[in-house]
């Protein structure tokens, strides 16, 4: 290919990602067309892919499956499958068991992916950390067991690979605090103590960036989130800092509670990563199923570690913060579009003009359609469109979606308990005025959300 072709391909292809965004908070539809389940999880990252493995509360917070997602750009999520799944036989992974936590790191030595994760009863009087293996990030793992590390408890954990290969388990000891423990060369047990906290922290993250390390964590508030905070050094064995918050006080984090910290930045030639991302979740305590994520960049600058709130934001992923600015955006209100079938206005006091756009989807004879006219975009490019909805029920409502006449998407749209919420929409729009997304029902009578309006970047 010659070479200014390349570049110009490039330059295009940087584009037409330039506006996919993350979106805090919000119903974040996958590949299989649900939302994504992946709780609690971990992040790791083989050649230029990103595989989140985190906890599936589709069905409350009883063991199910242990999931892996993959992502070239931690926007656009394909479910892989599970690693780990509930057994028919008592066990620890048997029915009404804790399974909480899972993290994979990959041990060079060894050329196997180690899963560790939180093993517990249902009355959380165990204790335990629990160990996996696979020769593949999101294949099949086989269980190993469980212990208690060197006989203490272990609640909330992290894992954590050092730039000499060394890991580390991060594990919460009720009974004593905090603890960073360093593993055995096979990472399948503990070799020795690191550090010791006496601060009662749970859901620990640890990142190195620069030669300081840092570990985050949360207040022991049980659901409930509250203002995270974080300590650091220069080496594990400490001396580590008083633990400080990094977002804003009285924000409870944003509502939500640390689960990971993903290091960002770098070159494609593998120089050491100079940012990171916060990855938090937002529990739902009544309807687990409906927890969202809270994902946002951090800003670090030597000892200091703060977190700025985001509606919306676009992942850089090479870049030191790893974010770009976020364009402008125009809006489309829900009751301005046209109805199709038996859709209509409802009443929605927490919508935009306290209207929205109303029965989609239900019976086949009257399936309701809403069809967004005159949409805007300033180049040809994939983005992410934020439809603000509602949905009063206590499961998912579904609705398919054609942008420009293509193939429909599914998006899902978790319960949103008498408020409004976004559920993220990424669509391929094309230059000018004149782009156009249709909302319908999935076919089966069952009725879609109430759409508030839509939140549409300009490029």
């Amino acid at each position: 290919m010659h070479p200014l072709r390349a570049l110009l391909l490039g330059a295009l292809a940087s584009l037409a990602e330039a506006t996919l965004q993350i979106v805090p908070g919000a119903t974040w539809t996958t590949s299989n067309n649900e939302h994504l389940q992946a709780h609690g999880p971990g992040v790791i990252k083989v050649d230029s892919t990103y595989y989140l493995i985190g906890e599936d509360k589709t069905n409350g917070s009883a063991f199910q499956n242990v999931n892996c997602y993959s992502s070239q750009n931690l926007v656009e999520w394909t479910y892989e499958g599970a690693l780990l799944s509930r057994t028919a036989e008592a066990g620890d992974l048997g029915p009404n068991r804790v399974v909480e936590r899972p993290k994979v790191v990959y041990n060079a030595r060894t050329r196997q992916y180690v899963l560790y994760l939180h093993i517990d009863s249902s009355n959380y009087g165990e204790a335990k950390v629990g160990v996996a293996t696979g020769t593949s990030v999101c294949g099949t793992y086989a269980y190993r067991g469980s212990f208690r590390p060197q006989g203490r408890q272990s609640r909330d954990m992290g894992l954590f690979v050092d730039d000499d290969g060394a890991g580390y388990l991060l594990t919460e000891d009720r009974e004593s605090g905090l603890r960073i423990l360093r593993l055995a060369d096979d990472y399948l047990s503990v070799a020795a103590d690191t550090h010791l906290w006496s601060d009662s922290i749970e859901s620990p993250a640890l990142v190195r960036l620069a030669g300081r390390y840092y570990v985050f964590g949360s207040k022991l508030t049980g659901w409930d989130p509250n203002d995270n905070v974080y300590s650091t050094a220069t080496a594990l064995a400490g001396p580590w800092s008083a633990w400080q918050t990094f977002a804003a006080a009285g924000s409870k984090t944003y509502t939500s509670q640390t689960s990971f910290v993903l290091p960002v930045g770098g070159d494609a030639n593998g120089s050491a990563p100079t940012g990171a991302l916060y990855l938090g979740d937002r529990w739902v305590s009544r309807n687990l199923m409906a927890s969202t994520y809270v994902w946002l960049p951090l800003r670090i600058a030597g000892a200091t570690v703060s977190l700025d709130d985001a509606e919306s934001w676009v992942p850089d992923l090479g870049a030191a913060s790893g974010a770009r600015a976020k364009p402008a955006e125009t809006s489309y209100e829900g009751e301005a579009a046209a109805y199709g079938g038996g859709a209509r206005d409802v009443q929605c006091g927490a919508c935009s003009g306290g209207v929205a756009a109303g029965y989609l989807g239900g019976p086949a004879a009257a399936a309701g359609t809403v069809t967004f006219t005159g949409v805007r975009s300033d180049a040809d490019a994939r983005t992410t469109v934020r439809v603000r909805y509602a949905n009063g029920d206590s499961a998912p409502r579904y609705a398919r979606v054609r942008v420009n006449g293509g193939a429909p998407a599914t998006l899902a749209f978790l319960p949103t308990a008498g408020a409004v919420s976004a559920s993220t929409l990424h669509a391929d729009l094309r230059a000018g005025a004149q782009n156009e997304i249709v909302f319908e029902g999935v076919g089966d009578g069952r009725w879609g959300p109430d759409i508030d309006r839509l939140i549409v970047p300009v490029q």
